[in-house]
Parts: C-alpha cells; sequence; structure tokens
C-alpha cells in the first residue's frame, strides 16, 4: 500500500485517541517512524535549499518542517469530523469519536461533579492559573465568585447566568502622587476599573453562543467583562467568536498553564459607566460578590490595596 500522509496522521491520532498533538510533534512521529519514505521525501523536493544543507541534522530538520507544513494543510482539509483542531500557538490536533455536542456535555458533567471526581481539566483548576495571569500581565486585583454562596431568593433559575466566576479590579492610581491622588479625591473622578471573567474549559461550535451570551449576562456591570477558556476549538468557531465580541464589546481570553504561555485574544471595549442596579442585584444574592464590593470600597477610602486581602477565605 502506497504511504500517504494524511493516513498516517489520521492512524496516529487515531491510536492515541483524544490525546492533543502538535503539526511538529507529529511531523517528528512520521519521520522516525518512516525512514525510508522521508529519505524519499528529500530526493523528491524540488525546493533548491535542501542542496545547501550539509549535516544529516540539518536534512533531517528540513524534512521535518516540509511534514509539518503538510500536517498543517491536510488536517485542514479533513471532512470527517474526528480530527479536531484546538486554535493556540501552536496549534493542536486530536481525534475523537465524540461530536462538539457529546464532549461539551461530558465537560459539564465534570463541572457539576468537580468536588467528586478527580479530573484533570475542570473550571476550578482553571481559577488560580486565571489569577496568576492577570497578575503577571496586568497587576489586576482578583477574586472568586462562588455561586454556591448565594441565597437563591428568585427560585429557580432565577439568578441563571447572574454571577462571573472571577472578579477584579485594576488598581489605576497606584504610581501618582499623593496631590493627583487627592485632586481626584475632590473631582470624584475614578481611581479603579472592574472587570468580570466567565470562565470555561473548552469552547467548540456546540457550545461557543450559549458560553458567549452567558458572559454578556453576567459581565454587563462590569468596566471589561471577557470569556476565558483553555482551548479555542476550529477556524470557524474563532471566527463566529470575534464577530460576536466585535458585536457586544467582550474580550477572551486563552488560558494556558502558565501566565508566559496564555494571551489575551480579543480585547474587551470598556463601558465607561458601571451598572450599579446589577452590582446591588448580585450583592443580594452572593456574600462572594458583596466582599468584593466591601474591598474595592476599601481600596477607594485608603487609596490602596493589599493583594492578601483578595486572597482570604478562597
Amino acid at each position: 500500500m502506497a504511504f500517504s500522509v494524511k493516513k498516517e496522521i489520521e492512524n496516529f491520532l487515531k491510536k492515541n485517541l483524544d490525546q492533543k498533538y502538535t503539526a511538529q510533534q507529529i511531523a517528528e512521529w512520521i519521520f522516525e517512524t518512516y525512514p525510508k519514505e522521508s529519505n524519499q521525501k528529500r530526493e523528491r523536493s524540488k525546493n533548491k535549499n535542501i542542496k545547501n544543507l550539509k549535516s544529516p541534522e540539518e536534512r533531517n530538520k528540513f524534512i521535518i518542517s516540509i511534514f509539518k507544513t503538510e500536517i498543517s494543510s491536510l488536517i485542514g482539509r479533513d471532512t470527517s469530523g474526528h480530527i479536531k483542531i484546538v486554535n493556540e500557538r501552536p496549534k493542536k490536533y486530536y481525534y475523537t469519536e465524540k461530536n462538539d455536542q457529546k464532549e461539551i456535555e461530558i465537560l459539564e458533567i465534570v463541572k457539576d461533579n468537580q468536588d467528586k471526581i478527580n479530573f484533570p481539566a475542570s473550571e476550578v483548576s482553571l481559577y488560580p492559573k486565571l489569577k496568576e495571569f492577570l497578575w503577571d500581565e496586568y497587576q489586576i486585583y482578583s477574586m472568586r465568585i462562588d455561586d454556591k454562596k448565594s441565597s437563591n431568593t428568585k427560585g429557580q433559575n432565577g439568578n441563571q447566568w447572574l454571577y462571573p466566576d472571577i472578579v477584579a479590579m485594576e488598581d489605576l492610581i497606584a504610581q501618582w502622587h499623593s496631590k493627583t491622588k487627592d485632586c481626584v479625591r475632590e473631582y470624584a473622578d475614578k481611581k479603579a476599573k472592574l472587570w468580570s471573567f466567565e470562565v470555561k474549559i473548552r469552547i467548540n461550535r456546540s457550545n461557543l453562543r450559549q458560553a458567549f451570551f452567558q458572559t454578556v449576562s453576567n459581565s454587563s456591570w462590569a468596566n471589561y467583562g471577557y470569556l476565558v477558556a483553555s482551548e479555542l476549538e476550529g477556524a470557524d468557531t474563532q471566527q463566529e467568536l470575534s464577530i460576536l465580541c466585535g458585536l457586544h464589546g467582550i474580550g477572551f481570553i486563552l488560558l494556558k498553564d502558565t501566565p508566559s504561555e496564555s494571551y489575551v485574544l480579543i480585547p474587551a471595549k470598556e463601558r465607561s459607566e458601571i451598572d450599579w442596579n446589577t452590582v446591588n442585584r448580585i450583592i443580594e444574592e452572593n456574600k462572594d460578590f458583596e466582599r468584593y464590593i466591601e474591598e474595592v470600597i476599601r481600596f477607594y477610602k485608603n487609596d490602596k490595596t493589599k493583594k492578601s486581602d483578595w486572597e482570604e477565605n478562597e
């Protein structure tokens, strides 16, 4: 049977079901597994640069780079629906028997039972990573909002999509002179900006619109609202996300294991005013959010805050 890069990609990913790999990792596997075919590809290559490569290591890297380019192109044309693309830097690919909806349903089961299931990827496990990213990138003070601490006085589903997962405050005056702070106090001007974050493990075609409009709903009170996920799957998903963010001013953060790997894919648009009616509604329903507002009040009174004050009781 003739050697087919496309077939070997599918076989490799299928053998490692639901495991994610970069094009570089797949290319290296093909090169190591099929040395004869790799040499033939090098000999057939019309790229003139390969003749100038003197060492075997350089030639090997060149062939792997050819496979890498070919992999990205072939997977982009996959029509089976089984090979999925995770949009991050670099992109990752995996094979799954589950459709988009089923993948999200499994993640939601994990979310609902996160205290009982020892699962490596849960929304709760992403909160510390987001808080670390916000501090390292923006020096923003952040706090978790636990919806289990809500009073639910509105009855079943009465507070649906009311609470964000993480809230934060940006200190605008940390580097200001004391006289500037005094002047701002007299003018009752803005000294902080409030942020709101909705966290998901994965965003794909199945849950994009629900997750997005959940973010719109529970971030409507803040200066900045962000949807956050550790995985963004598919070019079409990213395209629709960009359209929705442009229409509604919501931003998107791709959250990885470390702050240096995480980044803001789409910046949020600032709302100039806080929706205090919604703030009041959330305070009445949730003790964590009440503590958050207490910290904001303390900052406005004292012109300073401490990171430790935002982390206690978490």
